[in-house]
């Protein structure tokens, strides 16, 4: 299983920040998600489920997305979600943000991905710690430039 935890200050308002994490504006920090349908419930409840399809490379996936948590107050916006991909890996990911002042946001980006059979699991130990930083920074990267837009 890989996890991890990082935080951002980013200066920008936590609602144009949050804005980033609507259905419509999913592919901008998301770019491999080609797909992204509301096919239960809506988007800001829990047990809300997306269908998405996503590309890497030659290869596209679709599977189902699921809410887990979401908050939306002044101070605070949180969604979790998980889902399944390529029937090997468990992924939840954990979008938090706090308001620190008008014009500055905390950004929390949290997740693990677990190995749900052998293949999944094997190829996660085979994977590396540094090319998993690197994904997570290049997400709060995207996500901080978008809302810096």
């Amino acid at each position: 299983m890989i996890q991890w935890k990082e935080e951002r200050i980013i200066q920008a308002n936590i609602e144009k920040v949050w804005e980033l994490f609507l259905d419509k504006n999913i592919k901008k920090t998301m770019t491999k998600v080609e797909e992204h349908i509301l096919i239960e419930k809506s988007e800001t409840e829990v047990g809300a489920k997306h269908q998405q399809t996503y590309r890497e490379g030659k290869r596209v996936e679709t599977f189902i997305v699921e809410t887990l948590a979401y908050e939306n107050t002044p101070q605070k916006k949180h969604k979790k979600i998980t889902f399944v991909l390529g029937k090997a890996f468990e992924i939840t990911l954990g979008f938090t943000l706090q308001r620190v002042d008008v014009q500055h946001t905390k950004f929390i980006y949290e997740g693990k991905n677990e190995g749900v059979n052998f293949v999944g699991r094997a190829m996660l130990k085979l994977g590396s710690e540094k090319s998993n930083h690197k994904v997570v920074q290049e997400y709060l990267d995207r996500v901080e430039a978008e809302a810096l837009k």
